[in-house]
């Protein structure tokens, strides 16, 4: 479309975990000119990547697409502090895509009604989900509305009475659908699915890796770190011993954490609990899929448990950990709950201490919250889905915040290498990463 010159600017409204995967892929698969900019940060940080957006083109170069990428908790606070400019609004986006469209299903809520405006002032709008009927027939009503308001009819009560049985306590209980095969047909005038099963070619394997960015404090500490840690060893005789330690500290700080002179544990941010929030939100919550979570350090396992028990106890669902301290014993009865209480959603497990041994067929989508530089642990621990009994595509999604220790470590499994054999004569270039440069 932007090649037919039909849009010069795109809104695109995700979930915070998935924004920062909208550069990376338009890098992969764009052929064509684009400014992608994250509307990210604090306040005047998305004001300036917003003025960016708008700028001219480099002299003797072609215009591009300008494309803003937004959270949906932010789509409606990007606002003047009287509140009389909305500055999305002024961004004039020719088209507006709702990613995970699943989130503005709700009527009521103030992120769905700054959608509804958002999508009236562009002359296209896309939808895109995998489950955009969560609980009943109705949560289609507020998706439609933005993506094709003419379709259904304009008021939400009109909708439900149209396309709802209610009855209950005052009436307002939702008892089952009606009109169902108009209501299909209507969606489907404008749309299209296609199911995972249906796709012959999918391999037995996805990789996914999950782009977690930093905040600029949190990317300041990083550095800081990283310059003590060249320093340290540039001074000193090299041993792996000592290589990897620091790379440690780097890879503590990605996952929100580090430890000061006293091993007292610190969080200094919370980009990768955030982001896994949201897989959660889509896979265990929207989907009613089962997942497993690996992390290396227990700091990020306590703080993922606590996120766990938070969401989790609402929807009375369950998780289940099992780290180093876990006896053998008790093991086998961990893995049976999970691979047979259907209440029992999610597998908490520390790298090193599930690698070997364990069934976890109930799933088929792993997270790599964090992973060690040990390639065969890391093989291993994959194999704990994929295995005898194990019927779907399994998924692997690797949160990795970019730029750091993170895409070292991950580039070294990749190529099936093993890390910690090759820190000694490579060491710069594994811990030195450059700073990230500005993008056109």
């Amino acid at each position: 479309m932007f090649l037919d010159g039909y849009i010069r600017r795109l809104l695109i409204i995700a979930p915070t975990s998935v924004c920062a995967v909208w550069p990376a892929e338009f890098q992969r698969f764009g052929d064509f000119p684009a400014r992608v900019g994250l509307l990210l940060g604090d306040h005047a940080a998305r004001l300036r990547t917003l003025k960016y957006l708008s700028g001219p083109a480099p002299t003797n170069s072609p215009e591009p697409l300008r494309v803003a990428v937004i959270n949906y908790e932010s789509a409606w606070r990007l606002k003047s502090p009287d509140g009389k400019r909305d500055y999305l609004q002024e961004f004039a986006a020719d088209m507006v895509v709702c990613d995970e469209s699943q989130r503005i299903k709700s009527p009521s809520a103030k992120q769905s009604k700054a959608v509804w405006q958002l999508g009236a002032l562009a002359r296209y709008r896309l939808i895109l989900s995998g489950t955009p009927i969560q609980k009943d027939t109705r949560d289609i009503w507020s998706q439609w509305h933005f993506l094709a308001p003419e379709v259904f009819p304009i008021s939400y009560h009109a909708f439900q009475n149209r396309y709802a049985i209610m009855g209950g306590f005052e009436g307002k209980q939702y008892l089952g659908s009606r009109n169902i095969e108009e209501l299909t047909r209507k969606t489907h005038a404008c749309g299209f699915r296609i199911r995972k099963e249906e796709c012959l070619d999918l391999p037995p394997k996805i990789f996914e890796d999950y782009p977690v960015r930093l905040d600029e404090k949190s990317m300041r500490l990083y550095r800081q770190i990283q310059k003590q840690a060249v320093a340290e060893l540039e001074g000193s005789e090299i041993t792996a011993n000592h290589v990897l330690v620091r790379m440690l500290r780097l890879q503590q700080l990605t996952g929100g954490f580090l430890v000061d002179d006293r091993g007292e544990k610190h969080q200094v941010n919370t980009a990768k609990l955030d982001a896994l929030d949201d897989i959660i939100e889509s896979l265990v919550m929207d989907e009613g899929k089962k997942l497993i979570v690996f992390s290396r350090f227990l700091a990020e396992m306590d703080a993922i448990e606590e996120r766990l028990a938070a969401r989790l106890s609402k929807a009375r669902m369950t998780s289940v950990r099992i780290d180093g301290s876990v006896k053998a014993s008790e093991r086998g009865g961990i893995v049976q709950q999970f691979q047979t209480d259907p209440r029992c959603m999610v597998f908490l497990g520390e790298l090193d201490a599930c690698a070997e041994g364990l069934t976890l067929t109930a799933a088929q989508t792993v997270v790599y919250y964090s992973v060690n530089w040990n390639l065969a642990k890391y093989q291993q621990s994959a194999d704990r889905v994929h295995r005898i009994g194990q019927t779907g595509t399994c998924t692997y999604i690797h949160l990795i915040c970019p730029r750091t220790i993170d895409t070292k470590i991950m580039d070294a499994l990749k190529s099936k290498s093993d890390l910690a054999k090759s820190v000694v004569d490579n060491w710069r270039s594994i811990i030195d990463e450059e700073e990230e440069p500005r993008h056109e």
